[in-house]
């Protein structure tokens, strides 16, 4: 099904943009000192102009996910700083793991910049693990904003955890988690669970995490996780009613490309320390290297958003200086922390190195990954 949500704020479009030259920590890049935008970016031109026309946002899942979330988070901030300020509507097209909306982007939007594409893990996994269902590619794109994100596991009282201490008690415990399938996104809780030698169920077909947490919360199921955003959204609430309890982040990457625990999460233990918890000794070896180079290669670059193939420079620009407007936004810079966690979202040269480090693995890496969901879970994945 497909929903649509329209938003629009007025505003002016006129205002300074900041320097991103911060060090973008949790990212894992070794980012030299970004000079002032103004410096290095191209004058939007002003020919363009949006004025009385609609954005139609494709997000290529169904409404409730982290990906819907900050789309309509970030809609109205859009419309305020287009040129022309145009309504933004979101659309919703699930399916396939992301790839359904996905490939109807590529072979469909016209590059006029009225037609944007928010992909996350979900879309990148199928991607990079060569899923034939995939039409699109990433290289045809223009990407214009990037941002980070974590995500957050957690199961029901009913298995008799009562706080992220208690994770041993899941040992032994017959577990059901509700998956997109195994190439997309849900291939970190996939790698993650078997390494800490969890019993889990993966049912496969559910269409975006905000059907999994609605099976977690209708409960057919008993372990769940979600993106940061929908996490803050959907989840904290359910913690404080008592009807789920966190375990642990996947955790977030610094400077050196080091596992840490995330910012937006910092009382609760990363991936690694759970997995210490459970069996106490690090991860190492083979099988946690396949965790963490999709868990690197999907969350550092997990939500990006894109103009499609044969957009002209100068609707790019005016895209990118619409998003430094609202990234010096004082309402927006305000507000999203609450919604979207503490993750820096970037534009320019930034999202550009990010979408290169999302989109890549090794051929080694990929190898494992596609023998080891078809010798276990069943799932085979045709030659890229």
């Amino acid at each position: 099904m497909i929903s649509r949500t329209n938003y629009r704020l007025s505003g002016s479009l006129g205002g300074l943009f900041r320097s991103i030259g911060r060090n973008l920590r949790h990212l894992g890049l070794a980012f030299a000192t970004i000079s002032s935008l103004a410096l290095i970016a191209p004058t939007a031109s002003a020919d363009v102009s949006f004025a009385g026309k609609t954005v139609e946002w494709i997000v290529p899942f169904s409404a409730g996910g982290g990906s819907d979330t900050l789309a309509r988070f970030n809609a109205p901030f859009f419309s305020k700083h287009l040129p022309g300020q145009p309504n933004v509507v979101v659309v919703n097209e699930p399916g396939g793991g992301s790839t359904k909306g996905s490939n109807l982007f590529e072979a469909r939007a016209k590059p006029d910049g009225l037609t944007i594409l928010i992909t996350s893990g979900s879309t990148q996994f199928p991607y990079l693990l060569g899923d034939p269902r995939v039409r699109y590619e990433y290289a045809n794109w223009k990407i214009v904003m990037a941002s980070p994100t974590g995500g957050v596991v957690y199961t029901s009282p009913s298995t008799g955890v009562e706080m992220a201490g208690d994770i041993a008690r899941l040992k032994g415990k017959k577990l059901i988690y509700a998956s997109q399938g195994a190439t997309s996104l849900d291939l970190v809780p996939m790698l993650g669970f078997r390494l800490m030698g969890l019993d889990v169920q993966h049912v496969f077909g559910f269409k975006g995490r905000g059907g999994g947490r609605l099976a977690f919360e209708r409960g057919e199921t008993n372990i769940d996780y979600q993106t940061s955003s929908a996490y803050l959204k959907n989840v904290a609430p359910l913690v404080e009613s008592g009807k789920a309890i966190p375990l642990f982040s996947w955790g977030s990457l610094d400077e050196n490309g080091n596992l840490v625990r995330d910012p937006t999460f910092p009382d609760l233990p990363h991936f690694a320390e759970a997995y210490e918890m459970l069996s106490g000794e690090k991860p190492s070896g083979p099988d946690y290297d396949a965790w963490f180079g999709f868990f690197a290669a999907g969350f550092p670059a997990q939500k990006m958003v894109f103009l499609p193939k044969g957009t002209s420079d100068d609707i790019v620009e005016a895209w990118r200086q619409a998003i430094r407007d609202m990234l010096a936004d004082p309402e927006y810079m305000s507000a999203r922390q609450a919604v979207l966690g503490q993750y820096e979202q970037v534009t320019d040269g930034a999202a550009e190195a990010l979408q290169r480090k999302g989109t890549q693995v090794s051929a080694d890496l990929r190898k494992r990954v596609v023998d080891l969901i078809a010798s276990e879970y069943g799932v085979k994945i045709g030659e890229k």
